[in-house]
């Protein structure tokens, strides 16, 4: 046991020995960093994890629930300011459980449940009111903590004394209410109407006029009939929708104008005026089917034709024109003789066209539009590269996309002529100075000189150099010793004994060294045995 122990700490002795200084300082350094490595697992995996057990705390609840704690003998730590415990994750539910059965947190507020467990005789009218109105408060904050955005909300209710007398004024109540807004959230209008009329609503002859929100910013939130269509909103709302035109059209005039000279030879700029007004009609209208003739489809005719002749048949009617008279018939003296009696009548219904119109005309027009255009010419540094062709073909492009844009009758009304429009456009051209050039751009967007990546590239081909040169020196070194521990193994070693006498005989030596092999060395003197025993 003490032999290959001796064995072993000479090999390892040895093998140190032959490393070189940066062999053993990298495996000084990964020894060191894998005890670390363990340290820190072992230092891991061993501490429990802890996890919230309550959030967002005042700091009577954490020291009430952290004094609960402390007695239990549960581990906690304070976060967050104090406002959140952390105890181990595996505790965490049972914890729970026990502390809701115990009450806490406790918040320190009263609600209606205080009234059932605290029943009885002794409380006062006025030790009622102020319980009452303690717990309205505590009610409305709860209701107000769910809606989204909001953090927590204190909330104070004036409630004056109920008038003695019939004729006497009810004196009105009002509140006060202060939120807490989590960060990044911001109500909007319909929210603010809501927190209004619900506080209303829950406290008796309280008008939504005697009732003041605020946030922890000290910023007033009014209560607004308009809600999102209010001035603000609705001036945002044209704005967002004027940008969005001007932007539709520049990138439609710059995707065409740099299609033409390149993209980074025109910049454009558009300006609209857009007309906003609703417009909201009935027409009704009424109009002959044949316009041509002015008549309309005759639906029903009636013609009537009546003639009569004879001897002794006095002429019917009475000559004139009065309301009792019939037209051309000649008066009669009244005596007998011959005469003819004729008449004809024609009555036709016509239908007409009835159109109903019920028209809402579009409230986002574009009344007036002006492109402003800067062109570059193809050599910067001369303005006639770009030719007058080329400049009108560009002022064609424009007055089209301004026509086909304005609105119909706003372009009617104003009777536009080719230079109305043209004046709506501007093409000016000239070389642009302040253009940063793409290569400038893309060496600065870099961020590192070129020869800082050739020297990096350098030093790791040499590591990954020096890494293989290593690790060939190890195998041949190890291939070596073994080698040498193979010979030396079957060679047996002869020292001179310093005791030896000149005198002594050959088989005396022989015998000296067979027993200092066979101390030394047992198991090459057992396999010299076995030899010689084969050989006879």
């Amino acid at each position: 046991m003490n032999r290959t122990l001796m064995q072993m700490k000479t090999k390892t002795a040895a093998f140190w020995n032959n490393r070189s200084k940066t062999q053993k300082i990298l495996m000084i350094g990964g020894l060191a960093a894998s005890i670390i490595l363990l340290i820190v697992v072992i230092i891991f995996t061993s501490s429990e994890k802890m996890v919230p057990l309550y959030k967002d705390l005042s700091a009577e609840e954490a020291g009430q629930i952290k004094e609960e704690l402390d007695t239990k003998k549960v581990s906690s730590e304070l976060a967050d300011g104090g406002t959140v415990i952390m105890v181990p994750e595996s505790q965490v539910d049972t914890l729970k459980v026990q502390l809701a059965a115990e009450g806490l947190p406790k918040t320190g507020s009263i609600d209606y449940s205080f009234f059932g467990q605290n029943a009885g005789f002794g409380l006062t009218d006025n030790e009622f009111d102020v319980l009452k109105v303690e717990a309205t408060q505590t009610e409305l904050s709860n209701l107000i903590n769910e809606m989204d955005g909001i953090k927590s909300s204190k909330v104070m209710i004036n409630m004056p004394k109920e008038a003695v007398f019939v004729g006497e004024d009810q004196p009105a109540a009002s509140a006060s209410i202060v939120l807490q807004i989590k960060p990044g959230y911001s109500l909007d209008q319909s929210q603010i109407n809501g927190l209004y009329h619900l506080v209303s609503k829950s406290v008796p002859n309280l008008k939504e006029d005697n009732i003041v929100i605020m946030d922890q910013n000290s910023t007033y939130y009014d209560k607004s009939d308009s809600g999102a269509g209010s001035v603000s909103d609705s001036y945002a709302s044209q704005q967002g929708i004027k940008s969005q035109v001007e932007k539709d059209i520049q990138k439609h005039v710059q995707s065409l104008l740099g299609t033409m000279m390149g993209q980074d030879k025109v910049v454009v700029s558009v300006t609209a005026d857009i007309d906003f007004t609703k417009e909201k009609r009935t027409e009704d209208i009424v109009e002959p089917v044949d316009k041509d003739n002015m008549e309309g489809i005759a639906i029903s005719a009636e013609k009537v034709s009546e003639t009569y002749k004879g001897d002794g048949a006095a002429n019917g009617g009475t000559a004139g024109t009065g309301s009792n008279d019939t037209a051309n018939y000649a008066k009669t003296n009244g005596s007998s003789g011959s005469g003819d009696y004729e008449k004809n009548s024609n009555k036709i219904n016509y239908e007409v066209n009835r159109i109903h119109k019920e028209i809402a005309e579009s409230p986002y027009k574009v009344r007036d539009l002006g492109i402003q255009v800067m062109v570059e010419p193809p050599n910067p540094k001369n303005a006639a590269s770009l030719t007058a062709q080329r400049q009108a073909d560009i002022q064609k492009i424009l007055g089209t996309v301004v026509r086909t844009s304005l609105d119909k009758n706003e372009a009617q009304n104003q009777n536009l002529t080719n230079n109305d429009i043209n004046n709506k456009i501007v093409v000016s051209v000239q070389p642009f100075d302040g253009k940063v050039s793409m290569n400038t751009a893309s060496a600065n967007s870099s961020g590192l000189p070129i020869w800082v990546y050739i020297t990096g590239g350098v030093l790791l081909a040499a590591i990954i150099l020096l890494i293989i040169l290593l690790i060939r020196k190890k195998r041949s070194q190890d291939d070596e010793y073994e080698e040498y521990e193979y010979e030396t193994a079957q060679e047996p070693i002869r020292l001179p004994d310093i005791n030896e006498e000149e005198n002594e005989t050959e088989e005396t030596v022989r015998r000296k060294q067979l027993e200092k092999m066979a101390k030394e060395k047992p198991e090459d003197f057992a396999k010299l045995l076995r030899s010689w025993l084969a050989e006879d």
